[in-house]
């Protein structure tokens, strides 16, 4: 049998899964995939580490409604592929952390209460991952499971960048900004050093643009600041949440709107930014294809805020270096990242059409001041390298 660490990422409307085996201090990837469309149009797909796919099926939406039910699928569909690894440890995305968890922790009775407390700050993940972590725990019992955190990598914010203006006491009470995607933020920062670390101890903006989408200016490895604040509702537009909105907004809804909690929350996460926008989708792909002025206008707006938040961040710094693209919409919506990078050449940005559209490593213009790539972020192999990192010191303690 070969030791291995399964690795679960909960998102929104998906679930990604990971096998690694334990070699040494690199965990190394056999097996990956995810289940998306959860509750639409639910599609697994699983490959192994040489690309070659063991799943690739679909169901009706009511057969998959849910991560619950996700998970079991999936655990049916792949079993014949897991024999022969022994799972050690299992690590899981787990979205908010508080102000309490700055590094992953095996979670236990006690800690699972503590992470519920924090699920109404981000509705959308958090009770996901928690389903995942008790769903493994009844699975596997006796094995640890690993709550790896994305908002640990901006604990190193300084105060002025993550309170509010509000009275002290209420940052005491943990009322403050977080920062999230912290794991692919952690991953990009760490691969950076790895390949070019004099670029990776300057100033650095990462835009990580997905169904859920935020930036974070990095100095040496080290999160400065970030556009996701309390939760993971704030910075630029999203799929289905709303980003960056003035409060006196909510308070407008709630005094002449008759709206309450409730009816805000589905407003703001589930029916706001581009599929609220455009009233088609949340899919970037959908909407460029479009013909809609709702579509076209969805699109324009978050291209105005990503590029404004660029610039804001590239302040934080006092400066950029390079500016990176990672994730879904990062990483292959070519004509999305021109929009983004025209007109900003005051920060020294151009970007080659060539190199854009071949989707290369790096995309800026020859001679550019400041170098703009794509990488892609890996956030289970961040959580995976946490988990064995934590057992082997478990193990040395």
């Amino acid at each position: 049998m070969t030791d291995a660490i399964l690795v679960l990422n909960a998102g929104s409307s998906s679930i990604k899964f990971e096998l690694f085996s334990v070699n040494g201090d690199d965990p190394e990837s056999r097996l990956e995939g995810q289940m998306e469309g959860i509750g639409a149009s639910p599609r697994l797909i699983a490959r192994d580490a040489r690309r070659q796919v063991l799943a690739d099926h679909r169901w009706a939406g009511p057969d998959v409604a849910d991560h619950a039910t996700a998970l079991r699928v999936m655990g049916q569909e792949l079993a014949p592929a897991v024999e022969g690894y022994r799972i050690v440890a299992v690590g899981h995305r787990v979205v908010h952390g508080g102000p309490d968890f700055a590094a992953p922790v095996i979670v236990d009775d006690g800690m699972m209460d503590r992470l519920r407390a924090l699920a109404p700050l981000a509705p959308l993940h958090q009770p996901h991952n928690l389903a995942g972590i008790a769903a493994a725990r009844a699975a596997l019992p006796g094995v640890p499971q690993v709550a790896c955190f994305d908002t640990s990598f901006h604990r190193t914010h300084a105060w002025e960048a993550d309170t509010f203006a509000l009275p002290p006491e209420f940052y005491d009470r943990g009322i403050r900004r977080y920062g999230f995607h912290g794991l692919s933020y952690e991953y990009i920062a760490a691969n950076l050093a790895e390949e070019e670390p004099a670029l990776a101890a300057g100033r650095v903006v990462v835009a990580h643009l997905g169904n859920g989408s935020s930036l974070c200016a990095i100095r040496n490895g080290r999160s400065v600041d970030s556009t996701m604040g309390f939760t993971a509702l704030d910075g630029v537009p999203m799929g289905t949440r709303c980003g960056q909105i003035d409060p006196g907004v909510l308070l407008h809804l709630m005094q002449a709107e008759g709206m309450d909690a409730a009816a805000l929350q589905k407003l703001l996460y589930g029916n706001a930014g581009l599929k609220g926008m455009s009233g088609i989708s949340q899919d970037v792909r959908d909407l460029e294809a479009s013909g809609e002025p709702r579509a076209a206008g969805a699109l324009a707006y978050y291209v105005w805020r990503v590029r404004r938040e660029i610039g804001a961040l590239a302040a934080a710094l006092g400066g950029i270096d390079a500016l990176v693209f990672t994730a879904g919409i990062g990483e292959n919506a070519r004509n999305l990242r021109a929009r983004i990078c025209d007109g900003l050449d005051f920060l020294g940005i151009a970007v080659d059409p060539e190199r854009n559209a071949a989707n290369a490593p790096e995309i800026s213009s020859p001679g550019a001041r400041t170098r703009v790539l794509v990488r892609p972020t890996d956030e289970e192999g961040m959580i995976a390298r946490h988990v064995l990192a934590l057992l082997q010191r478990s193990q040395n303690a």
